[in-house]
């Protein structure tokens, strides 16, 4: 089959060693030991967390668009492959939504460490609870990194010290010595007090990322903005999700 290649990494990840580079390796070595071939090179996501809607990835937006066709104009791909399952979702409710995505679409998935994830089937229920039993515990993994995360940025403010080693964006360094600590940067806060208003509103991060270049608005790193980057913002202004991990 020709499958396009699907890699994710998100903070978490990246710290565990099973990064872009080594999934791409797991994915080639897979493909080529079971006679199928790659198409184009790997999609990634990068920085992504795997509890994020695939209409919010723009990577698996992409490895989607590969398998989808018509009679006219058949799909470059048959079928997408991970290196793990956890890098296509770490939540179960997301996990369920991209395969259904995919198989509406007649392709197959594979993850490297499984093989097939084979769709359904109602004569072998155990078939679907096995794959969303998987799903659960990667989705569990997920939050009890998030919860760890945390306690441990409590633990460090209870001392007085400053959680990282950076500031976000809208922040800065103030004070010295033990009183220093985050304060607002004035030339940020701008375009954080605009993504707070329009995500209240109700617009997806990739539409606000584009309404703040548009506007003037400019990241810290960056020339424009992403849908990652925003939603960064959005997270540590409004809680609007459980935590950039994997």
């Amino acid at each position: 089959m020709k499958l396009v290649a699907y890699l994710r990494v998100s903070s978490t990840v990246q710290l565990d060693g099973f990064g872009l580079d080594v999934q791409a390796d797991t994915i080639r070595q897979w493909t080529r030991s079971h006679g199928h071939k790659l198409i184009g090179d790997p999609i990634a996501d990068k920085g992504i967390s795997g509890a994020t809607d695939a209409v919010e990835r723009p990577g698996l937006t992409d490895a989607l668009r590969m398998v989808r066709g018509t009679a006219a104009h058949p799909a470059p791909a048959d079928g997408i492959i991970v290196a793990r399952l956890d890098r296509l979702a770490r939540a179960l409710t997301v996990q369920e939504a991209v395969l259904a995505l995919a198989w509406r679409e007649g392709a197959h998935v594979f993850s490297a460490d499984v093989g097939e994830v084979l769709r359904d089937d109602p004569d072998d229920p155990m078939r679907t609870a096995m794959r969303q039993m998987a799903g659960v515990f990667a989705e569990l993994d997920r939050r009890t990194t998030v919860k760890r995360m945390r306690d441990g940025i409590r633990a460090k403010a209870a001392t007085g010290q400053h959680a990282t080693g950076s500031y976000a964006y809208g922040y800065q360094g103030t004070g010295k010595g033990r009183d220093r600590d985050a304060g607002p940067r004035p030339d940020e806060q701008t375009a954080v007090a605009r993504i707070v208003e329009l995500r209240r509103a109700g617009q997806s991060y990739r539409t606000i990322a584009t309404t703040l270049d548009t506007e003037g608005h400019r990241p810290r790193r960056a020339a424009t903005w992403s849908a990652m980057a925003v939603r960064a913002v959005a997270q540590r202004e409004l809680d609007d999700s459980v935590g950039v991990v994997g």
